[in-house]
């Protein structure tokens, strides 16, 4: 039996200062491919990415935190990958971490492995309020979902192919909640998840979101849920919890360009 193809998407915006890092601490025997989407950067990302000799593809117009993610799970699944990991490529999360991150997918125990920062939160540099919010969103995410996960909002994961083949993810918001909309339809079509502890850094370059927009993300989560409950309830029938045969066939609203 052929060992399962490992695709490594990135999705980035204006990360030409740290992509290089990123992507040279990647374990080259655990991953076979690297793919970067630029959502419209106004920086060196797309030389950087050039330079290092990835796979680009490029987004005539910029499409939000969702939007990339979108064109990253598309394009991976036509790579015929088997398991895509998500790593941003802001030098944030530790790559080195993707063997332990994909094992559980890879030895049939999960459809979807998080890479949780709560154990490094404080060591890390997570803002205060940051540490906060995070936990409190968890714990109402845990409650609604039956989990007993300590983070859901990173942005260094692991898919099954057949959970995104399934889950109609092109439905879903264009912004950051995006992150947590993809993690409620695994939830509803009975997705097996669970999560290791990775180390983190906060720092000027790492990507992060003001106080404004993590409030605004902060209450869509707990609107997400709300939908969740009423979904489940059966008062009301929303198209994000319906499977698709093929989710990524869809083509999506603004196709990139490969370079």
């Amino acid at each position: 039996m052929n060992p399962p193809k490992i695709v490594v998407i990135m999705p980035a915006y204006n990360a030409s200062r740290t992509l290089e890092q990123t992507f040279r601490d990647i374990p080259r025997d655990s991953v076979d491919e690297c793919l970067v989407v630029d959502d419209f950067s106004a920086d060196s990302t797309v030389e950087v990415a050039r330079k290092l000799g990835l796979r680009v593809f490029l987004h005539s117009e910029n499409q939000g935190y969702g939007g990339n993610q979108k064109t990253c799970y598309v394009e991976a699944l036509k790579t015929g990958a088997d398991i895509i990991v998500m790593l941003h490529p802001d030098y944030q999360y530790d790559p080195k971490k993707i063997p332990e991150l994909v094992a559980p997918i890879r030895e049939g125990r999960a459809d979807i492995v998080l890479g949780s920062r709560m154990a490094y939160a404080v060591a890390g540099g997570m803002p205060f309020y940051k540490r906060i919010a995070n936990r409190f969103l968890t714990w109402c995410e845990n409650k609604i979902f039956g989990l007993k996960l300590s983070e859901y909002h990173t942005g260094f994961r692991a898919f099954r192919r057949s959970i995104l083949e399934t889950t109609p993810f092109l439905l879903n918001s264009n912004d950051f909640i995006f992150d947590q909309e993809i993690i409620a339809q695994a939830v509803w079509f009975g997705a097996r998840i669970e999560e290791i502890s990775v180390p983190h850094r906060y720092f000027a370059e790492a990507s992060t979101i003001n106080l404004a927009r993590s409030i605004r993300y902060g209450l869509g989560v707990l609107g997400l849920l709300v939908s969740f409950v009423l979904n489940r309830k059966g008062l009301r029938s929303s198209r994000m919890f319906r499977p698709l045969h093929h989710a990524y066939a869809e083509v999506p609203p603004h196709p990139p360009e490969a370079v």
